[in-house]
Parts: C-alpha cells; structure tokens; sequence
C-alpha cells in the first residue's frame, strides 16, 4: 500500500510539473508597435520618457505570445522577475525603441518589468529575458512601418486615410497581413493607434496571423495624428 501511494505521489508531480511546461507553450507572437502621436492625444494623455520625448516614430509595445484559438498565456513564471542587468546592453536601444508614455514620466523600466513579467515569462520555453527584449529590437529595425506608410503618400499630419490603404502599404512593405487597431483623439475621432503583425515562436520570422485580435477595431476612414 505503501508503495502505491509512493507510485501515485510521483505521478502526481510529474503531471503537476508537465502542466507547468504546457502553460508556457504557444503558437505565435503579436509583434505590437504603437504610434505616440494617438497614445498622447486622447483623454488620458501621456507623460513623456525621463530620457526626454521620443522621436517621431513607431515605438515598440510588446511581443505577444498566443494561441491560435485568440486566447493568450499570461504571468507564466512568478519565479523569473525582470531584472534590469539582463538587458544593460540593450537599454540604450530600448529607451529609443521601447520607450514608456504612461504617466508620471519614467525611465522604462516599470513599462518592461510589466512586458516581461506578464508576456515575455510565457515565452521562456524559447527565449530568455535578454533574447526576448532583443527579438524584440530586431523586429523593430526589420520593420520601419513609418517608413512604409509615408512612401505610400500616408503621412502623421492629422488628415484621414482610408484602413484599407493603410494594411496595403504595411502589407507591400513587410509581406504580410497586419491588423490595425485604433482609439479616439479628445474629439472623438477615429486614430490609427496600433499595428499588430505576427512573428513565429523563435521571435525572428514574420508569418501570416492565425487569428486576428478581438479589441478596437477601425472605421474605414482613419486619422493620422501628427506627434
């Protein structure tokens, strides 16, 4: 009797233990990169980085692990907290890149302490704290969506474009598909906000999503707020 208990014990563990890992499985990242100029301008407003304000630019907001039902894993490893010396080689490109704007004005590190803890710790089957960061880094500079919008005539001066030129000239300039997300400016009106983009489970190549997200969606006349 003894030993079966003892046999129950271990397969109980094991089983325990094999849970764990599966919680840290997923399908794919959301590459997520958001324009500052329609975080700033709604009715929450922003607080610019203590590193000074950022540059006219796509910044990042997180790399996503999720399933391809649409549901996400989430603060996978309460045992791996973010730990700046991780990433003191890339803090100098992710103030320029990954830069906060909640408020009160910060240096960083609560914005990617939150990014890690909550997404990045699910993703620890493939990649470490300074291989998340840095995946991350590396899609930003693979992806200039800036630069992709303006040389298809759609520039951040505050006019309107339409959704559907928006995805083209993304989609012409990376290959794929993305999914665009939107907010309100304080006068109501309809922003380009975020742009999502799918990455494999290496962090390192783009592929079309298998769900798209279910939050903010656009109308098909879209403004592009200057910044």
């Amino acid at each position: 009797m003894r030993g079966y208990a003892s046999i129950l014990i271990k397969v109980l563990v094991t089983l325990y233990l094999s849970g764990l890992c599966v919680s840290q499985d997923f399908d794919f990242f959301y590459f997520v990169q958001q324009w500052p100029g329609s975080y700033c301008d709604t009715s929450k407003s922003c607080c610019y980085p203590t590193s000074g304000k950022p540059a006219a630019d796509f910044g990042i907001h997180g790399l996503w692990p999720n399933y391809n039902d649409g549901t996400y894993p989430s603060n996978c490893d309460p045992n791996s907290p973010f730990n700046p010396r991780e990433i003191s080689d890339l803090t100098s490109s992710m103030r320029k890149n990954w830069p906060t704007l909640a408020c009160p004005s910060g240096s960083g590190v609560d914005f990617w302490t939150h990014e890690w803890e909550k997404h990045g710790t699910c993703s620890e089957s493939n990649l470490d704290q300074h291989g998340y960061f840095q995946a991350g880094l590396n899609l930003k500079q693979q992806l200039n969506l800036l630069q992709a919008l303006t040389s298809a005539g759609i520039q951040p001066n505050g006019q309107s474009y339409s959704l559907s030129s928006i995805k083209d000239a993304i989609k012409e300039a990376t290959g794929y598909t993305p999914w665009i997300e939107c907010n309100t400016d304080t006068s109501g009106n309809s922003q380009l906000y975020q742009v999502y983009l799918c990455v494999d489970t290496s962090g390192s190549n783009l592929i079309e999503c298998p769900v798209f997200p279910k939050g903010r969606k656009c109308g098909s006349e879209i403004e592009f707020p200057s910044f």
